[in-house]
Order: structure tokens, then C-alpha cells, then sequence
């Protein structure tokens, strides 16, 4: 007999026990009235040690006792957590992948995960699903703390219908959003799925469209992060796509609208679903993914990292460390690592490292648009994000992609109320006919509307050159920097001395006898003239010069100044930025 035939049965008529009345005796005098006596209930059979044989089970007729029902949701429970089989997880072990709960434990801090309808089933029918009915509908859903702090979660399970997504599946999915939402608390997705569950229609798509319309609607309020563990195709992959930050792990991991099969129908193209979606595809050539790692234990670990760095909710503070690297100490290996021939390169990290604290930065998008380095450190115990051009890799040129990394992290920082640091040195934005009609008027203003629309404390300091736009483009004072710091081998200016030069004087350098002799000399005359350390200083764009020595404590010294910055932003629905 099943568990609801079980519990629709009628409940059998407890046996009545012998009646005692008694007269209760009001105050005051007054008349004695009755009491309406009252049944005994039956006491419950005995069950557990010293139970008479087969007290504890349940006889036809009999209700069973609440241990009985215990005893049964125990067991249910451990076969829901079991899963569907260990054949299942072994094939899925087999693939170098680990299962959804597996994959949890990882993700929280031992025994903390709170599980959500676990015992969720579909109710779809045809095709023989009506007769393939797993609990969970393969999904795992609830919260968990990660270093103390509450996260909610959601798990695709690979071993049930392949982790494909289903109305019941999906609905999981719409509600831990919805908590995490209420809540204000992290949400992370471990993805592991087919796409949508081919069987149940329509319905499942429009399941795709209710949790990107939770994405959208907590994008900026809560974080959003998905860590892709296995495949993600077709409209699957907008989701992580709209999410703050996407984790992938080489080898299992792949993400595309379209599989390779479709593509070489279509185009011809012949290509492998590692090399058209997989990790470093997406991680070095698209943009998509913003760390890319080689297994599930280093991936969800760092994923850890991520959330120690991040805010639960945009009404919150990053969380503080303790400062043990000492707020003073003075960066003296800076002049070192920077030469001052603005024609020589370096690597911008090694100056980020020497300013955060430990010497640690959490750099996003490392492998893609390099010639800009995005990074999460802590200055002073509290967590800042870094902008900085790296003259390593195209000289630190701005160009697209470069624009849209810079401009994505800047909008993040700014919604989880992180204060934003710019390390400046820049040569201009990328030429070339393929940078123009590739957009990158469009792409270069969507990191000035960033920087402009931002309201969190923002520091910039220009190391070497600042030339042109780019320097405009790079947090400068006059589109809203609070503090602009300058070392003193900075060059800001239109362009380059040698270019200014070949424009300025271009007539008389060509008449001149001796034109690269002239040429030499206007090209001081320029440098001396309007490109010395101090001509920004003398005019107020920049507030002060600075020894490089000091970096780190006069950028936790301003970020302590503007901490309870408050720049309010006019009324509107919002801004029509540019796409």
C-alpha cells in the first residue's frame, strides 16, 4: 500500500476510557455548576527496546505512529540523497565529474547545506515519463553557509534525465531564487545539464524564461555566480551569461547556443565542443567565462575565495579582514618595477601585488582582453577593485574588448559597493580599420559611462603616460575620480611628444635642412613645455604628486576618507547606456 493510500484511510475510533465527573465550586457563593468531563486519549502501542514483537509494525486497519512515519521518512531521504543508482554515479565519476551533492559539499562548510524539496517529482506525461517519476527531478536546491556566511545554491544532478530541465526542475530553481532574493544572499548555480527537457514541450522554455527574468531582476542586488561543471547549451547558456561572474572547468565543462554538429551542417565548419565551447574558448577568446580551472575541487574552492571578497546584498559592505600587512608600510620596490622610459614595458601585476595587502590580488578575466588587468585585493583589510592598463601586452593600449572587461568590472564593483582603484598607463586607444568598424567608439564609451554612472569611492593614479581619451577614459579627475594622484615620471597630455611634435611644428620640420635634427629639438621644446610631472598639478587635474614609495598608504588613506561617500544620482528609470 502506498504512503497516500496509507494516510487517506479513515482513523479508527480511539476506545473510550471510564468518565470521572466532578463539580467545580466557584467564589463568591455562587451555585455549583458541572464540569464537562473529558476523554483520555489511548496511550501508543510501545515500540523500540522492550516493544512486544510486531507492536512497532504497522497492521492493516492501523494508523502507523509518528516514530513509524520517522522511521520511513528516514529511509526515503537516505534514497533520495542516495540517488538513482550507484551505476549512475559511477558513469558520472567515470567522466572525471563529481555528483551534485558531492559537488555541494564542497561548495559549503561541513554539514551546513539545508536541502529544498528534496521530494519534488514531475507530473509530466507521454512520451514514458508518467513511469520515470525521480525525486528531486534533478535539481538539488537550498542554502548553506561558506565561511560562516549564507549562500543559496542550486545543483544540477547529470545522473537524472541527464540534468535537463524540466516544469517541476525549473519551478525548484524559481523558488531558491526567490529565497535567495528575500533573503539577500549570495546565489551560486553549479551547472550540469542537458538543456531543456525535450519531452515536456514548451514548457520547459518558458521554465528558461522565469529564471532569467529572476537573473535580470537580482542582477545588481544580489550576486549572481554559475560555475559550469558540464555541458550548457542552447538558451541554457544565457543564463550564466547574465550572471556577475562565470566559473568553468576544463575538460567537462562546455557552453554554446549551437553544438558543433549544427555548425558543421550550417557553415561547414569542422570543430570539437572543447575548442567551440569549452573553458579556455570562452575563457581567452570570448569573454564569457571569467576563470577557467583544470578540476571541480580548485574551482568550487575558488569560487569560496570569490564570495569572501563579496558583499551578501547591495545594501552591504564587502566583508573586512583583519589588517595584517601594516597599513604604512611603504612600497619602496615600486620604483624598481616601473622604468621610467615610457616606451619600456613591465608587468602591471607585479605594481598590484606590491600595493595589496599580502602581496594577493583575485585578478577576473585574466586570460581574455590581457592588455587591461581587472583584480579583487584588499587594501588596509578592506576590499578594493583594481583597474589598470598592463604595458606587457599591447603596450596597454585600450581597445574592445579591453573597453567591455574594464566596463563590466566597474559596474560590478559599483552595484556590490566596492571602491575602485585605477592604476593609469596608457598610450591612447587601439587604431586600426578593424577597431573602427568594430565598434570601438561604442565599446570605449561604455567604460566612460561606467566610471561615470559609479558612486563608490574611486581613486585613480597615474604611473608613467595618460595620453588622449584613454586618459580621459581612465577614471580621470574630470569625470568624477574623487582623488587623482600622480608618481613623478607621469606624462599627461593630448599624445605622445613625438606626435605632437610631427603636428605642431610638421611645416617646419619639413622645410628645415636638417629636419631630424629640428625634429629632435621640438620634441623637447614639447615635453618641456606641456608634458613635465607637474604641468596637470599646476592646472588641478591631478591633486597631488606623489613618491611611488607611498602608493599603498595614500590610496587606503583616501579610501578611509570617502568610505561614507554619498553621490546620489538623478531621478530617472535608468540610463540608456551605450550597447
Amino acid at each position: 500500500m502506498s504512503i497516500v493510500e496509507e494516510t487517506a484511510r479513515a482513523r479508527p475510533a480511539v476506545p473510550a476510557h471510564p468518565l470521572e465527573t466532578f463539580t467545580a465550586v466557584p467564589a463568591h457563593g455562587a451555585p455549583p455548576r458541572p464540569v464537562r468531563p473529558r476523554a483520555r486519549p489511548a496511550p501508543p502501542p510501545e515500540t523500540g527496546p522492550g516493544a512486544a514483537p510486531g507492536s512497532g509494525q504497522q497492521a492493516a486497519g492501523r494508523t502507523p505512529t509518528v516514530r513509524e512515519r520517522v522511521a520511513e521518512l528516514d529511509g526515503l531521504r537516505a534514497a533520495v540523497e542516495a540517488g538513482p543508482g550507484p551505476g549512475a554515479t559511477e558513469a558520472q565519476h567515470a567522466k572525471g565529474k563529481l555528483t551534485a551533492r558531492e559537488r555541494l559539499a564542497l561548495l559549503f562548510d561541513e554539514g551546513s547545506f539545508t536541502e529544498v524539496e528534496p521530494f519534488r517529482r514531475h507530473r509530466a506525461t507521454g512520451f514514458g515519463l508518467e513511469a520515470k517519476r525521480p525525486h528531486t527531478d534533478g535539481v538539488v536546491t537550498g542554502w548553506g553557509l561558506v565561511d560562516g556566511r549564507r549562500v543559496f545554491a542550486y545543483a544540477h544532478d547529470f545522473r537524472i534525465f541527464g540534468g535537463a530541465l524540466g516544469e517541476a526542475h525549473a519551478q525548484k530553481i524559481h523558488k531558491i531564487m526567490d529565497m535567495a532574493e528575500s533573503a539577500g544572499a549570495p546565489l551560486v548555480g553549479l551547472c550540469d545539464g542537458a538543456g531543456a527537457r525535450i519531452q515536456e514541450g514548451v514548457t520547459a522554455l518558458a521554465g528558461y524564461g522565469g529564471i532569467f527574468r529572476r537573473n535580470v531582476r537580482n542582477s545588481g542586488v544580489i550576486p549572481q555566480i554559475s560555475v559550469l561543471l558540464g555541458p550548457c547549451a542552447g538558451g541554457a547558456a544565457y543564463s550564466p551569461a547574465l550572471t556577475d561572474f562565470v566559473f568553468m572547468v576544463r575538460g567537462t565543462a562546455q557552453m554554446f547556443i549551437t553544438g558543433p554538429d549544427v555548425v558543421r551542417a550550417v557553415t561547414g565548419e569542422d570543430i570539437t565542443h572543447e575548442a567551440l565551447g569549452g573553458a579556455d574558448a570562452h575563457a581567452t577568446a570570448s569573454g564569457v567565462a571569467h576563470f577557467a580551472y583544470d578540476d571541480e575541487e580548485t574551482c568550487l574552492d575558488e569560487v569560496r575565495y570569490l564570495l569572501s571578497l563579496l558583499p551578501a546584498n547591495n545594501r552591504e559592505l564587502p566583508p573586512a579582514a583583519g589588517e595584517a600587512d601594516p597599513v604604512d608600510r611603504r612600497c619602496e620596490g615600486l620604483a624598481g618595477l616601473v622604468p621610467a622610459d615610457p616606451a619600456r614595458s613591465y608587468d602591471m601585476r607585479a605594481v598590484i601585488e606590491e600595493i595589496a595587502d599580502d602581496g594577493e590580488l583575485f585578478e577576473v578575466h585574466e586570460g581574455w582582453a590581457t592588455n587591461v588587468v581587472c583584480a579583487l585585493v584588499r587594501l588596509g583589510g578592506e576590499v578594493a577593485g583594481v583597474v589598470a592598463n598592463q604595458p606587457a601586452s599591447l603596450a596597454g593600449v585600450l581597445d574592445i574588448h579591453a573597453s567591455e572587461k574594464a566596463a563590466r568590472f566597474v559596474q560590478m564593483c559599483d552595484a556590490f559597493n566596492i571602491p575602485l582603484v585605477t592604476l593609469v598607463d596608457v598610450p591612447g586607444f587601439l587604431p586600426g580599420v578593424g577597431q573602427e568598424h568594430g565598434g570601438v567608439i561604442r565599446h570605449g564609451a561604455k567604460l566612460l559611462y561606467a566610471y561615470c554612472n559609479a558612486t563608490v569611492p574611486r581613486i585613480s593614479v597615474v604611473l608613467r603616460k595618460a595620453y588622449g581619451g584613454a586618459y580621459i577614459v581612465m577614471d580621470s579627475l574630470s569625470i568624477g575620480a574623487d582623488l587623482a594622484l600622480a608618481w613623478p615620471v607621469n606624462e599627461i597630455a593630448v599624445m605622445g611628444a613625438e606626435g605632437a611634435a610631427g603636428v605642431v611644428f610638421r611645416r617646419e620640420i619639413a622645410a628645415s635642412a636638417d629636419p631630424e635634427a629640428t625634429r629632435a629639438e621640438r620634441i623637447e621644446e614639447y615635453r618641456r613645455a606641456l608634458m613635465h610631472p607637474y604641468y596637470a598639478a599646476e592646472r588641478g587635474l591631478v591633486d597631488d604628486v606623489i613618491d611611488p614609495a607611498e602608493t599603498r598608504s595614500r590610496i587606503i588613506d583616501a579610501l578611509a576618507a570617502f568610505r561614507s561617500k554619498h553621490a546620489p544620482l538623478p531621478s530617472r528609470k535608468h540610463g540608456n547606456q551605450p550597447q
